[in-house]
This record gives structure tokens, C-alpha cells and sequence, in this order.
């Protein structure tokens, strides 16, 4: 028989569940995942860091434990809050039960939830705080107005890498991955096509990643408020106007278009899932794309000069920029979409395209 415990969310609703994975209490901001499939995933993505995920598939746990599968090493969210968890998986890849695997990572889950009616709440009210406890506080109204006045957000710098480091050093074009947080599915798109990635932190100055002589910069995934970032704005339009290629995708996506000039807002209950409509402005094509963020850019804020290639169709938020007067895109969905959709994995190809005329234009 598991504890129990409960959650709390800064309206004053209460849902309460069994605890499992790691103890303790727990107080972060509540987003929903849509997902039928790859829960490991969203639990090693990086960009969920400061955040506790509610799971809307009903069974959660039903292949196991498959490291092979992970987008980072260890799981970044706060707490994970599912209707069903599996006890017994089966799956001839699993090496354990995401119970065992939860509580080794030290992170909080809570089974047993009214999911469905979870999640419609945060739609209706939009993303909040909230605290998952093992006790019900005495002063229920004051607990949950103390939660809605905490300033809670991932952070960039608590999920960077510490140093750079190479991967495929054999590779032929030199690409940098400047790592806000990056899933590991975006370094394996660039591995596997051949390239050699210098992996940098999200600290890097603009003149150290130049001094790298880079044939293209990749901008990563990654958690938190694009607009808190200012020192990485700044560099991020210094190496932007030196003409380099360069791809944002998700936070960097946000961070090159506020370094165009753009501004972000955050979005009421965001983009977490596997199954976002998007469309092409050019062609009216439509693709189905794999998101998870919380935040988006303000069509309407991006300069003149500047292009939408890409808007969402369900509630037409900015899903892509090219940009004017330097050499660079972003998508604020993941074209690597792991355990997603492989629609748009050709934008690989086009940034490195880029990078492959950039040199032929250099070497002229």
C-alpha cells in the first residue's frame, strides 16, 4: 500500500493520489504532456526542468525503463503525476519499473490522480503553481495564495553542460551546439548526417564561439522565460550578424527571434505533446510536430524584413521565423521529435545546406 499524498494547486483544488518514485514535498509549476507514448523521454527532456508533468495518457509505466531511449542522463522535472503507473512492464528492452527508476533519481511521483480532470483544469485557469504534499496544510486558502505569488521557472543554467566537449570528432562539417538544455535527439540529427559537433554551455561569449571557426550554429531546447536571458541574447545576435548559419529550435528558437528584435509572451497553458498541427506559410502544407514549451513569440512583434514560415494551426501562435539581412531560421517545434513524428526532420538538411553554401561562398 502506497502513502498517500496530495496535490495542491495555488485555486485552492486539491486531487489526491499515492505517492511513488523519490519522497518529499514538492512546490513548482504544473504543465500537462499529451503524449501517447514516450514518457521516458519526457521525463530526461531537459527543457521540463522546474515543473511538475501531468501525463493525459491514462497508463503510464507499461514498457518499463529503457535508457536507451533517455534525451539526457537523469530526469530535470520536479515531480511526475500520472492516473495509472505500471508495476509490471513488459517490454524485452526494460531494465526496471519507473517507480524503482524514479526513486533513484530522487524525483516525486503521485499515481492514482484524476488526471482528465486535472488537466482540463489547468486549460481552464491556465499553467500555475502547485505543491505536491504528503499532508493537507491547516490553512488551505493561505497555503495556495502564498503558491500563486512564487515566481517559479526552469533554468538554463542548472541544465547546460559544465565544459565543451566534441562529438564525432571525425566528422566533416563542424557544427556548434550552443546547449541551453539540449535533448539529446537534436545531437544524433547532426551526428548522424555526417557532422562533427562541438557541444558548448549556454554562457559561451559570441568571440569564443566564433574563435571555434564554426561552419553553422545550433541554437538548443531548453527551459525557463526566453527574455530573463539577456547576456545570451546579446551574444546570440553578435554571432547572428556575423552572417554564420545558424537554427534555433524551441528556447532557441525564442532567443534568436528576441535577438531580431521580436518579443516572446508566455502562453496560457502551452505546447506539450506529439501531435501540434502546424502549417507552412509558403505552401499550405501541413505537418504534425512534436513541442514542449511554454512560451511563444509574438507574431505580430516580428520586424519588418522578417518571415513566418511556420504557425500553429490550432490557435495560430508563431511556430517559425526565417530571417532578413542574416542567415538563419528557427521552429519553436522539435524537428528531431523523438518518440514523435518525423515530418520535419528535413530541416536538418536545410540548415546544413546552409552551412554548406556558406563555405562554397567563403572559399570563392
Amino acid at each position: 500500500m502506497r502513502e498517500k499524498a496530495y496535490l495542491v494547486l495555488q485555486n485552492g483544488r486539491v486531487f489526491a493520489g499515492e505517492r511513488f518514485g523519490a519522497a518529499g514535498d514538492v512546490t513548482a509549476e504544473i504543465v500537462f504532456a499529451t503524449g501517447m507514448t514516450g514518457y521516458l523521454e519526457t521525463l530526461t527532456d531537459p527543457s521540463y526542468h522546474g515543473e511538475i508533468v501531468v501525463q493525459t495518457f491514462p497508463l503510464i509505466g507499461n514498457y518499463g525503463v529503457i535508457r536507451e531511449d533517455f534525451e539526457s542522463p537523469r530526469p530535470r522535472l520536479s515531480a511526475y503525476v500520472v492516473r495509472e503507473l505500471c508495476d509490471a512492464p513488459s517490454n524485452f528492452r526494460s531494465g526496471g519499473t519507473l517507480d524503482d527508476y524514479l526513486r533513484e533519481s530522487g524525483v516525486a511521483g503521485l499515481a492514482g490522480v484524476d488526471t482528465r480532470t486535472l488537466t482540463r483544469v489547468i486549460r481552464e485557469h491556465g499553467a500555475m503553481n502547485a505543491a505536491v504534499c504528503s499532508r493537507l496544510p491547516e490553512d488551505l486558502p493561505a497555503f495556495a495564495a502564498d503558491l500563486a505569488k512564487r515566481r517559479l521557472s526552469g533554468d538554463v543554467y542548472a541544465v547546460t553542460c559544465g565544459k565543451p566537449f566534441i562529438l564525432n570528432p571525425d566528422g566533416t562539417r563542424h557544427i556548434v551546439l550552443w546547449d541551453f538544455g539540449c535533448k539529446g535527439g537534436i545531437a544524433r540529427a547532426l551526428t548522424e548526417r555526417g557532422c562533427r559537433v562541438t557541444v558548448v554551455p549556454a554562457d559561451t561569449a559570441a568571440m569564443k564561439i566564433l574563435a571555434l571557426h564554426p561552419d553553422g550554429v545550433l541554437l538548443s531546447n531548453g527551459p525557463g522565460d526566453p527574455a530573463s536571458y539577456r547576456g545570451i541574447i546579446e551574444n546570440v545576435n553578435a554571432v547572428a550578424e556575423t552572417g554564420l548559419p545558424m537554427f534555433g529550435i524551441c528556447l532557441g528558437h525564442q532567443l534568436l527571434a528576441l535577438a531580431r528584435g521580436a518579443r516572446t509572451a508566455k502562453l496560457k497553458y502551452g505546447h506539450r505533446g506529439e501531435n501540434q498541427p502546424v502549417r507552412e506559410t509558403a505552401t499550405g502544407r501541413l505537418l504534425i510536430t512534436s513541442q514542449n514549451h511554454g512560451y511563444a513569440v509574438e507574431s505580430d512583434s516580428v520586424p519588418a524584413g522578417n518571415r513566418l514560415s511556420y504557425v500553429n494551426v490550432n490557435d495560430g501562435t508563431c511556430e517559425g521565423i526565417d530571417y532578413g539581412g542574416v542567415n538563419a531560421f528557427s521552429v519553436q517545434f522539435h524537428p528531431e521529435a523523438c518518440a514523435g513524428p518525423q515530418d520535419t526532420a528535413f530541416l536538418f538538411d536545410r540548415f546544413l545546406k546552409n552551412c554548406e553554401e556558406a563555405v562554397r561562398h567563403a572559399a570563392r
